[in-house]
């Protein structure tokens, strides 16, 4: 799924960015008067909150994704209102399939093919 890579990403990206700064830091600094231990220990303390977020995040995103494949597959069969693209007029139709996609996920009814985002309302 594109968002775990992005999540992973995005952490990994944090991580070197703080590592380079860390080190940099520890580099150009003024040897009469040194980084303080605490201080390094509170940014690195951070790194690792930020990164537990970040973490929790992904893990959110996957059972969101889940969700709403449950509830996809759960409209087969249904009778749905929905706004196909391009039309200003709702449509009603019996759901015959659902696909998945990377980028979504998409509902068959009839002739039309819609994003699961257009249904507007759901009847057995």
């Amino acid at each position: 799924m594109a968002i775990e890579a992005t999540t992973a990403g995005t952490a990994g990206q944090i991580r070197m960015d703080f590592m380079k700064l860390l080190v940099t830091q520890l580099q150009n600094q003024d040897p009469l008067e040194p980084l303080d231990n605490n201080e390094m220990v509170a940014q690195l303390s951070q790194l690792s909150s930020l990164e537990q977020l970040e973490n929790m995040n992904g893990t959110f995103q996957q059972v969101l994704a889940s969700q709403q494949r449950l509830q996809a597959t759960g409209l087969v069969g249904k009778e749905v209102d929905f706004l196909p693209e391009g039309q200003d007029d709702v449509v009603t139709g019996r759901v015959d399939s659902v696909r998945f996609f990377d980028d979504g996920i998409r509902l068959t009814i009839g002739e039309y093919e819609i994003d699961f985002s257009s249904v507007e309302a759901v009847r057995d």
